[in-house]
């Protein structure tokens, strides 16, 4: 939503200026220069990827114009779903959850939080972390430094999209360029004609670098932005599991555990010592 906004915001801007101006808008309606440079823009982009980035980049930018981003209840959801594997472990043992680890959709741990089930990173974060500790002896530093390889490995696919939609952003210059030339070439075939009609056919060919300079700057670039900040988000909320998972490996009791999650969960959406504790006791209740 906010996207949309910004980018209204955009338009309101750069056109109510040039109106404010005196400019003339019929001048700007420029189809085949858009043409040109959304054409060109597109196919390059094709060129350079692979189905599977232009499959990630479609899905990016639906993330952009939805605008939803990780709330503090997200991170609470969090908190008590790693407070109930932990606390049941402790009680039972790691072999009571072998059920809920190869089965999340069907387990009463799980299920109770369906916000998190549909996130499937999250889900083979936990799982996977989970039946390395119940099948191998790992020891807590090498499942952290096996954590942070995967979590760094993931962190770089989720930035594919920022930047092959930022490479559309850097050329998207010099196609406005390009359509601007092809308007000139133009123009100088009718180097006979009145001062007027020139006027009008040069204007109408440097609209092409007026396109290429604002979709670039004021649309695509910004998207390209938005996705690395949806890439960092992603990376934050798996790191606040990868840190209680370690930390209850290490030996930390499930309260405990659960706090060092807390504490590098983003100042912003960051729910109080208070917060958790009166959740963990609405949940045991």
């Amino acid at each position: 939503m906010f996207a949309i906004i910004g980018a209204v915001i955009v338009l309101l801007s750069v056109i109510g200026g040039y109106v404010l101006h005196h400019g003339n808008l019929s001048i700007l309606f420029q189809p085949t220069e858009l043409l040109i440079i959304g054409g060109a823009a597109l196919g390059s982009f094709i060129i350079s990827s692979p189905m599977k980035v232009i499959k990630a980049v479609v899905g990016g930018v639906v993330k952009v114009l939805s605008g939803k981003a990780y709330s503090k209840g997200d991170y609470i959801e969090i908190l008590l779903l790693m407070s109930e594997i932990f606390s049941k472990i402790r009680k039972e043992g790691l072999v009571s959850i072998e059920a809920d680890v190869d089965n999340p959709e069907a387990s009463k741990i799980f299920s109770k939080y369906p916000k998190f089930l549909k996130n499937h990173h999250s889900i083979t974060l936990v799982t996977d972390t989970l039946r390395t500790v119940m099948t191998t002896s790992i020891a807590p530093h090498e499942l952290e430094a096996l954590l942070d390889t995967e979590l760094e490995a993931h962190h770089e696919e989720a930035l594919i999209p920022s930047n092959a939609i930022s490479t559309v952003a850097d050329g998207l210059p010099a196609l406005g360029i390009v359509a601007a030339v092809l308007g000139v070439v133009i123009t100088m075939g009718k180097i006979s004609e009145p001062p007027e009609v020139l006027g009008h056919s040069i204007g109408a060919a440097l609209v092409g670098t007026f396109l290429g300079v604002l979709l670039s700057y004021g649309f695509v670039g910004p998207v390209a932005k938005n996705l690395g900040y949806i890439a960092n988000e992603d990376k934050e909320y798996l790191n606040v599991l990868k840190v209680a998972l370690v930390a209850f490996v290490g030996g930390a009791a499930p309260q405990i555990a659960v706090e060092f999650g807390r504490r590098v969960i983003p100042a912003n959406v960051k729910p109080s010592f208070v917060e958790m504790e009166e959740a963990i006791k609405q949940i045991k209740k």
